[in-house]
C-alpha cells in the first residue's frame, strides 16, 4: 500500500512536484515487459507519459487503455484534455478503449432487485482506477492517469503481485 503524504507538492515547481504514488507507477511502467492494461475514467497525459509509454511500446510491450467516451464521462473539461492527446497515443502504438454509456453488460452489472425496481435504462460510466502488468502484477488505488492525480492530489494506491488476482482484474476488465 503506497499513499502520498497530503501537501505532496508545496506549488515551488508548478504542477512538478509529484508523490511516491506517482514514482511507483513511473517505476512499474518502466519495468513492464510484456502487456500493461490500464484503467482509468480520466486519461490527459503528461509529455513525461507520453513518453513512458512510447518507450515501453519500443521494448515491446502491448499498452491497452480503458477510458470513458464522450456520453460516458461525468467530466467533460479532462476529456476535452484526452480528446488533444488522443490522436498522438494511437500514432505511438497505445491501444485506447473508449466505454459506452448503452454498454450490453449494464444489467448483468446490476443486481436483479435493482433491475425490477428501475423505470429506465441506466447509463454508466468508466469510474474504476486499475492497472495490470504483465498478467501478474495489480495496481488499484484513487490514481486518475492525468496531472491532478501525478502532480497535486494525494492519492494512494495498493500492489498486488499475485497472478491469480491479476487474471481476474483483467477479466472483469476485459
Amino acid at each position: 500500500f503506497i499513499s502520498d503524504l497530503p501537501g505532496k507538492n508545496d506549488g515551488s515547481k508548478g504542477l512538478g512536484g509529484g508523490g511516491i504514488s506517482t514514482f511507483q507507477l513511473i517505476k512499474l511502467v518502466s519495468q513492464a515487459k510484456d502487456s500493461i492494461i490500464i484503467q482509468s475514467p480520466y486519461l490527459i497525459t503528461t509529455d513525461l507519459g507520453k513518453q513512458l509509454f512510447k518507450e515501453a511500446i519500443k521494448r515491446g510491450v502491448k499498452i491497452k487503455i480503458l477510458t470513458n467516451s464522450m456520453a460516458s464521462t461525468d467530466n467533460l473539461e479532462a476529456f476535452s484534455g484526452y480528446q488533444r492527446d488522443r490522436k498522438q497515443l494511437l500514432e505511438t502504438g497505445v491501444r485506447i478503449f473508449e466505454f459506452k454509456p448503452d454498454a450490453a453488460c449494464r444489467y448483468k452489472i446490476m443486481t436483479g432487485a435493482l433491475q425490477k425496481e428501475l423505470k429506465f435504462k441506466p447509463i454508466f460510466g468508466l469510474h474504476a482506477k486499475s492497472m495490470v502488468i504483465d498478467g501478474e502484477t495489480t495496481v488499484v488505488g484513487t490514481f486518475n492517469l492525468d496531472p491532478r492525480s501525478a502532480y497535486y492530489n494525494t492519492e494512494c494506491v495498493t500492489i498486488v503481485r499475485n497472478r491469480k488476482i491479476a487474471v481476474s482484474v483483467l477479466k472483469e476488465m476485459e
